[in-house]
């Protein structure tokens, strides 16, 4: 799974756990699992229900299977006083399920 980060500017905290093709997001759980490769999920998709298919404020962007592997985009809050590595972060590889470190919390990278 990559996770683009958008950084955005509020006080409000972000925690991420992923199990398998679901994301946990501040203790919601999103599973990603009906994207198909070369079919993206959007936050416009709904199912057949009419239930939208990404229902989280927190993802933006059209949530992607490349190769076998989801890509989604995330906002990653700050504060007034961020690093640099918090205000432009890398992509994250997340390749194992439990707890996603991010960029700014403690024990995450720069």
């Amino acid at each position: 799974m990559i996770i683009t980060l958008v950084p955005v500017r509020m006080d409000s905290t972000l925690t991420l756990i992923r199990e398998g093709e679901t994301l946990i997001i501040n203790g919601e759980r999103v599973d990603l699992s009906a994207a198909a490769e070369g079919a993206p999920l959007d936050l416009s998709q709904r199912d057949e229900a009419g239930d939208v298919v990404v229902p989280h404020p927190w993802i933006i962007g059209p949530v992607e299977r490349r190769v076998g592997r989801l890509h989604l985009s995330l906002l990653l809050p700050h504060g007034a006083d961020a690093p640099e590595a918090v205000r432009f972060p890398a992509p994250l590889a997340v390749e194992a399920d439990g707890p996603v470190p991010l960029p700014g919390q403690d024990g995450a990278g720069p």
